[in-house]
């Protein structure tokens, strides 16, 4: 990206037509932090949701062929929450790495290992080739995938909340999230052009590969963007100036717990139906519709487009009536949006459409404030590194086995049994910010 695309992008976000570069005697701009957040959650969404996607099209019958179509999707999705198990570890690992080597040789490691571990999966062999050593390699690979992402926590939305103008605080606390709907309508469109113009057959042997190929270059570009932004000397006086360093992880878990596990717990109604509008329904239209692949996808794309535009309205809304109270008021609408919504997938493509748009709509108010809606409290010199252990809690609990006990519990009792799995992470999280409330009135 060009030094002009770098402006153009900040003078977007911080809503100001003529900023001026921050290395030349005008200091960081919000607008500035956000070019490195867009850039990095971008990337990292693509890469999660290209590994999704073939976890429904492509490893059932590549890695688990010995299976039937239900049981190897299970296990697919098995394999797929290896990495969020894996994620904690890494961010303890590299928190380390963090503070005797600095951020942007933690991140360089933490991105060349994730785009590694991506790369390997394109060259991933199929069970035909080489039986078990498939899923074995495919959960090294995937172990490797998590375990980098706990490493490429760079700090930017800390401390994009912490410049943020006052009364704008949910506008730019939106900004880390656009690259959810981003990343995914990229994938999505990806494999669509993928399973449309080819075989099924081909598309089975090779051309499942090539987003594998594209998330890497994706990550080598992410990763120069990057380090271009956050190793900048502007960057590093910012840092320095609001004091957000790396600690170590022991000490911020005895001082912050309990802000930690309720921060955690805060979001899980936006991350359960992240996985509901996205890796489980086309896990659902494949195994038990004659739908095809391709137009889900592409729906899928459409959709998450509408979620974009919610995403961007939550910002709005939230500096107007509140994040708490637009996270409390959109959980309570997700708590009645599980009676219903999911048994819209057997009803046709009106159905499908109609689960797509309406669950999309409310991901993006949702899913638009639920970073650090709890976690912001933490002091300064906890931030950075509670930051990272609340997302990968979070993560770990909301999403790591989503898409796996959702076609579970359904495909054995029903799509209602989703909407119970929904309704939980709904009323997860009104329980988090009720008890937050509280404790804050008891100190």
């Amino acid at each position: 990206m060009t030094s002009k695309g770098y402006e153009a992008i900040a003078r977007l976000a911080s809503g100001d037509p003529e900023r001026s570069d921050p290395d030349h005697g005008h200091g960081v701009t919000p607008g500035d932090i956000a070019i490195g957040v867009i850039i990095g959650r971008t990337s990292e969404f693509f890469d999660f949701f290209v590994y999704a996607i073939a976890s429904v099209l492509v490893f059932p019958r590549l890695v688990f062929a010995w299976l039937p179509p239900l049981p190897a999707t299970l296990a697919s999705f098995g394999v797929f929450a290896l990495a969020f198990l894996a994620r904690p570890l890494g961010s303890l690992w590299f928190i380390g790495l963090d503070r005797a080597y600095g951020r942007g040789f933690k991140l360089t490691v933490a991105l060349v290992l994730l785009g590694g571990s991506t790369a390997a999966i394109a060259f991933l062999p199929g069970y035909e080739t080489i039986g078990l050593g498939s899923a074995a390699l495919l959960a090294l690979f995937r172990l490797g995938q998590g375990f980098a992402q706990g490493g490429t926590w760079d700090g930017l939305p800390t401390l994009l909340a912490l410049n943020a103008p006052e009364g704008r605080r949910g506008w730019y606390a939106m900004i880390p999230q656009l690259g959810a709907p981003l990343g995914l309508i990229v994938a999505s469109l990806l494999f669509a052009f993928f399973t449309s113009s080819l075989t099924a057959g081909d598309f089975l042997d090779w051309g499942w590969r090539y987003p594998f190929f594209v998330a890497f270059a994706i990550n080598v570009v992410a990763l120069f963007a990057r380090l271009r932004i956050v190793e900048s000397p502007s960057f590093e006086r910012l840092y320095q100036t609001r004091d957000i360093a790396a600690e170590r992880p022991l000490r911020t878990l005895t001082n912050q717990w309990r802000t930690i596990v309720l921060g955690a717990f805060a979001p899980l109604a936006s991350f359960a139906l992240f996985h509901m509008v996205t890796v489980f329904p086309l896990s659902w239209v494949t195994l038990f519709t004659p739908e095809s692949p391709t137009r889900f996808l592409i729906l899928e794309a459409g959709a998450a487009t509408t979620g974009l535009v919610a995403m961007v309205a939550s910002g709005q809304l939230a500096d107007q009536f509140g994040r708490r109270r637009l996270l409390a008021g959109s959980a309570a609408v997700i708590a009645v949006f599980s009676g219903f919504a999911p048994q819209l997938l057997n009803q046709g493509e009106t159905g499908e459409f109609a689960f797509m748009i309406v669950g999309f709509l409310l991901l993006g108010l949702c899913f638009g404030q639920s970073s650090g809606a709890v976690a912001s409290e933490l002091p300064l010199r906890h931030r950075y590194t509670g930051a990272a252990l609340t997302a990968d809690l979070a993560w770990l609990v909301g999403a790591g086995f989503a898409p796996l006990v959702a076609l579970w519990a359904s495909a054995r009792f029903g799509l209602l049994a989703s909407g119970a799995y929904l309704l939980s992470g709904a009323l997860a999280t009104l329980l988090a910010l009720w008890l937050n409330r509280e404790l804050a009135r008891n100190h």
